[in-house]
């Protein structure tokens, strides 16, 4: 027979866990007379929402709400009256704007040997035949903003269609950057020949100059593209073509444009 003190079975078959005091979080106390930090307050554009403006008015109330750090460009946008579904209604054009778009951008020429020097001195950025196609293709690099080809290259671009189709780089004989004449392609996109088309949701998005441009030349910019956005309606388009304009800054509201 065993004999001993009792011991509570409990005091074996359990062990009680040590929490340790966490360590008082440092407060900031703000100096006497100091204020609450707040959030930046989101600016307000006073203006009319469903009014239509004359450009005048319209481009001096995007002046009036850009407050970008830099020089913003000024974008239009068109809202078309057309199916971009339908092939036939497909909108894709170009237009050298009177006072170019403020932009510099890098134009790659894809030419035969006899006509790289023209290119170049046209302003070309890069110039080249299969040599150039065949650095993009083991490179996939495009460091360059539109390209150019003269008809005879069209097939050995195929090469790197998909590279610069995916990027909306391809050469297109609808916005004049295939060309019997690629060095005068070349000047014209140098001195602000843009293209553009319809998206997927029957718009056009293009940019027109930059706000720092006088008014009278914006203005001129502004009745260059509407000129030819009016001269590519689709003959199969039917009922208001375009339906309205909306300028805007690069971060600023859009203001509708009086048609």
């Amino acid at each position: 027979m065993f004999i001993g003190a009792l011991v509570p079975l409990n005091n074996y078959m359990t062990k009680e866990k040590t929490v340790k005091p966490e360590a008082p979080k440092e407060v900031k106390k703000r100096k006497t007379g100091q204020a609450k930090p707040t959030k930046p307050a989101k600016k307000a554009f006073d203006y009319d929402k469903a009014k239509t403006y004359t450009f005048a008015e319209a481009l001096a109330l995007v002046k009036k709400f850009s407050h970008a750090k830099f020089d913003a460009s000024l974008e239009l946008h068109c809202r078309l009256g057309i199916d971009p579904k339908k092939g036939d209604q497909q909108i894709r054009a170009a237009v050298s704007l009177p006072h170019g778009t403020g932009k510099s951008i890098r134009v790659a020429a894809f030419v035969s040997p006899t006509a790289e020097d023209a290119c170049r001195a046209a302003g070309a950025d890069l110039v080249g035949g299969e040599d150039l196609i065949n650095k993009i293709k083991a490179s996939e690099k495009t460091d360059f903003d539109v390209a150019v080809a003269d008809p005879a290259m069209m097939k050995s671009l195929a090469k790197i269609a998909k590279i610069l189709g995916t990027r909306g780089l391809m050469p297109s004989p609808k916005n004049d950057t295939v060309s019997a004449n690629p060095a005068k392609a070349v000047a014209e996109l140098k001195k602000g020949k843009v293209s553009f088309k319809n998206d997927d949701t029957a718009n056009i998005h293009v940019a027109i100059g930059k706000l720092s441009f006088a008014d009278e030349a914006l203005k001129a910019n502004f009745d260059a593209i509407v000129e030819a956005i009016k001269k590519n309606k689709p003959a199969t388009a039917k009922g208001i073509y375009i339906k309205n304009i909306v300028i805007c800054s690069t971060m600023g509201p859009g203001i509708k444009i009086q048609l």
